[in-house]
C-alpha cells in the first residue's frame, strides 16, 4: 500500500483530524483517508454538469454503502411496543 508523507502540516489542523478521529473511534491515519476520500468524492460530483447527472451519481454512492447487520436486524415496531407497554 502506498505511503503519504505529509510536512509542515498545520498544528491546527491536526488537532482537529485528531479530535475527529477519536469522536469517530478511528486512528488518526484511518480519519485522514475517510476524510480525503469523501472530499475527493464530492469534488467528482461537483464536476458533474447537470442536476439529473448528479442526483444519480449520490445515489449510486448511498446504494453502495453496505448497511450493518444490527440495523438490518432492528424490528421498529417491537422497540415502539417495547417503549410504549414501558409506561
Amino acid at each position: 500500500m502506498p505511503l503519504l508523507q505529509v510536512r509542515d502540516f498545520p498544528k491546527e489542523i491536526y488537532e482537529m483530524l485528531k479530535i475527529r478521529a477519536q469522536r469517530e473511534r478511528r486512528t488518526i491515519a484511518q480519519q485522514t483517508i475517510v476524510l480525503l476520500k469523501d472530499s475527493l468524492e464530492e469534488n467528482e460530483v461537483e464536476k458533474i454538469k447537470t442536476n439529473k447527472e448528479r442526483r444519480r451519481k449520490i445515489l449510486e454512492r448511498i446504494n453502495s454503502r453496505e448497511i450493518p447487520q444490527a440495523a438490518k436486524d432492528f424490528d421498529v415496531v417491537k422497540s415502539i411496543r417495547e417503549d410504549r407497554e414501558s409506561r
